[in-house]
């Protein structure tokens, strides 16, 4: 793995954090260059915001003389929010912002977003055809910005040989050895049952089947050390070895590889779970042109190449455009088909999923 690579890596722990913290420093913008066509970017705040700043805004500005104003976002629904109060008022505080999946599809439900046109976006046929966010008329919502994986980690201390699948948690061998996220919704845990033990996530299609999935998982609870909130907690025990197995982010355990302490990060041969944000515009926005420019430039394989070495996500297009070397690739991501969340789930039955994943799992 490349530790050239990893220190350059963004930690989404540092993104999500730098997301809470950045929800004081809204409004307070940082134009790079004074240009007459200028945008405005909401970006996760701290290091991920700190890292399109001297990476991919300035080469974005030189190539198509648009200057950026990126914004520090929160992460989460906080800043759906308030782009959706704004967007009632005519304005919007940023004229794209990097959206999780869940809120895209909150503000769709609102028509939030400005239908984008895919004949101004040449580069989007380089996407991965799920990074294409589209409203149900067939409208296109958002285009994937960037993505991260959960995967199965462990101490290479405690578990000298690599496992290898999601059906490890479930082994009796592992009780009381493991450290899973704690929420339903981003944990992502039915759909890593469903892959492992259902044929697919499609079988989370129906309440029987999701019924089906919490039994399934319950199975693991004897397994199950610490259910965390707190990423660092776990990081620190994974390191250790106190817990020596559960789910973490591939780029962080990388970092934490890199810098010497004995822990791995698997891609399962289920697949690693694939999260990502997308870029979206406001509908309140009166930088169209703009904001098209700006999208299918972030949709080149270059540039998206660039971003993982310089910013440490995965890409979200195809493979075999970029010119990362396999090294390069495999430390932000992986050829194997990975599981993709039922973000749909998480909107239309949430109260639903939240009672029973603590009735069943956490309670």
């Amino acid at each position: 793995m490349s530790k050239k690579i990893l220190k350059a890596g963004v930690s989404r722990r540092s993104v999500v954090a730098g997301g809470l913290a950045g929800a004081g420093l809204l409004a307070m913008p940082s134009v790079l260059r004074a240009q007459d066509r200028s945008l405005k970017v909401g970006v996760y705040g701290g290091y991920f915001k700190d890292s399109f700043d001297k990476h991919i805004f300035p080469d974005f500005t030189a190539a198509t003389g648009i200057a950026v104003e990126s914004v520090a976002e929160p992460t989460g629904e906080a800043w759906l929010v308030q782009l959706e109060q704004a967007a009632r008022a005519g304005r919007a505080p940023a004229d794209i912002s990097m959206m999780s999946q869940v809120a895209m599809l909150k503000g769709q439900s609102t028509d939030l977003w400005a239908a984008l046109d895919l004949k101004r976006l040449p580069n989007a046929e380089n996407l991965i055809p799920t990074f294409v966010n589209r409203y149900t008329d067939g409208r296109v919502a958002g285009i994937g910005a960037v993505a991260w994986y959960i995967t199965l980690v462990s101490n290479t201390n405690v578990f000298p040989q690599a496992p290898t699948s999601w059906a490890e948690l479930w082994n009796p061998a592992n009780a009381d050895k493991l450290g899973l996220l704690a929420l339903v919704s981003n944990s992502f845990l039915l759909e890593v049952t469903a892959k492992t033990f259902m044929g697919g996530t499609a079988a989370l299609d129906s309440e029987e089947g999701l019924i089906k999935a919490f039994e399934k998982l319950a199975e693991v609870k004897p397994n199950v050390r610490l259910w965390y909130r707190d990423e660092a907690q776990f990081e620190q025990a994974l390191k250790s070895g106190e817990i020596p197995m559960g789910q973490y982010y591939h780029d962080v355990t990388g970092l934490a590889a890199a810098d010497g302490h004995p822990v791995r990060s698997t891609f399962p041969k289920e697949g690693g779970i694939l999260d990502s944000g997308c870029w979206a515009l406001s509908r309140a926005s009166k930088k169209n042109d703009e904001a098209h420019i700006f999208i299918d430039y972030m949709s080149q394989s270059s540039i998206q190449a660039t971003m993982s070495r310089k910013v440490g996500t995965a890409p979200t297009v195809k493979r075999s455009l970029l010119d990362l070397s396999d090294d390069e690739f495999a430390s932000v991501s992986s050829d194997i088909d990975p599981i993709i969340p039922r973000y749909d789930l998480y909107q239309g039955k949430s109260d639903w999923l939240n009672q029973k994943w603590t009735e069943l799992i956490v309670g």
